[in-house]
């Protein structure tokens, strides 16, 4: 499994699908190493390269490029456009109106790397560009994994991909995340787990529940790039709103168990792995209504439009009032463990390892 290189300084979605997945392997006689873009890997070692991020192409250039060793991809197609194109504020706002969605992730590519927060593996990135390079990469992959069908079917209308792809659906440690009926919700707590950057939307967030009756406890790191997004945030929130910094899942247990209502307003979600592992704690979800999540919680959820502070309140007020959704938990427990997840995985390996 070859990630990319913050992985581990930048935790996000990825982080906990790639440890995951690799960790349940086993269980399917599957054996995975995690390896960082940037490191020397012996290519003879492996049967199949498994790349995570489709949106960082030039992670993956650098590598096929190096071997013949078939691959697969965990697409992770995100689509951050309209939060850079219309509410992205300085410079790269006013720059990134007049790109199209490649264009923006190429400059993002170039910034990140001429600022030394990230490493360019591929110089042919540079000239082919985000399109190109993406549309290069999905030709040569021999599976696709995306986490939904519509994922894929966004992944085709953008490049004009016919590559076979499985998927494998975004999912949680059920082990872990238990919902005990005897601990009594606190009818008032929401919870906001997520890594603090625009995308994530914890402004407006805040706006929304501020000086309400509502107590909102903010859990995460602030994004590295992003950190007067976060001093804006904590200069914006009143006394009722409390910052938490990033939590390992095992300590996110409490938490969950105790909110009534987890809330993600983001500019777009591939699924939202906070709300599924709160989902699965008995939490009510109120989530955005842009990219994928409605093929995961259906009309289990609330959905709010991000960019209204009042719809998102008038969604958490609805929330609150619901009782556990058990349903829902069922479908998670059943549909959305990552013993499920890497036992597809491992099917899909298998089909290209030893075809029959």
């Amino acid at each position: 499994m070859i990630t990319r290189s913050t992985l581990y300084s930048a935790a996000g979605g990825d982080t906990v699908q790639a440890l995951q997945t690799a960790r349940f392997l086993r269980e399917y006689g599957c054996v995975a190493d995690i390896k960082l873009t940037h490191e020397t890997i012996d290519y003879s070692r492996y049967q199949l390269l498994h790349f995570f991020n489709i949106t960082r192409p030039a992670d993956i250039l650098y590598h096929i490029r190096k071997t013949s060793v078939p691959f697969v991809i965990s697409t992770i197609l995100i689509n951050y456009s309209e939060y850079d194109k219309y509410h992205r504020s300085g410079l790269a706002g006013m720059v990134f109106r007049h790109l199209s969605a490649d264009g923006i992730e190429y400059l993002k590519s170039l910034s990140r790397w001429i600022k030394g927060k990230d490493r360019l593996m591929s110089l042919s990135f540079m000239w082919k560009g985000q399109r190109k390079a993406i549309t290069e990469i999905l030709k040569k992959a021999v599976l696709l994994l995306p986490n939904s069908a519509s994922e894929y079917m966004r992944l085709a209308a953008a490049y004009n991909c016919t590559t076979s792809y499985m998927i494998i659906p975004n999912a949680v440690n059920t082990s872990l995340f238990k919902y005990n009926k005897l601990v009594k919700k606190e009818p008032f707590l929401v919870l906001c787990v997520a890594r603090i950057e625009g995308i994530k939307n914890q402004l407006t967030l805040i706006r929304a529940l501020n000086n309400t009756r509502y107590t909102l406890i903010i859990i995460g790191a602030a994004a590295p790039n992003q950190l007067s997004y976060y001093h804006t945030c904590r200069n914006a929130a009143a006394a009722n709103i409390q910052f938490i910094e990033h939590l390992p899942q095992e300590a996110l247990v409490a938490y969950y168990q105790k909110a009534k209502v987890h809330v993600l307003p983001s500019w777009f979600e591939t699924t939202g792995l906070s709300s599924l592992e709160a989902a699965a704690m008995g939490c009510s979800i109120v989530v955005t209504d842009k990219g994928d999540t409605k093929e995961y919680f259906g009309n289990h959820a609330l959905y709010c439009s991000p960019s209204s502070a009042s719809d998102i309140l008038s969604a958490v007020e609805k929330a609150a009032a619901l009782p556990v959704n058990e349903i829902l938990q069922q479908k998670i427990s059943t549909q959305y463990t990552w013993q499920q997840a890497s036992r597809h995985t491992a099917e899909g390996y298998k089909k290209i390892i030893n075809p029959t």
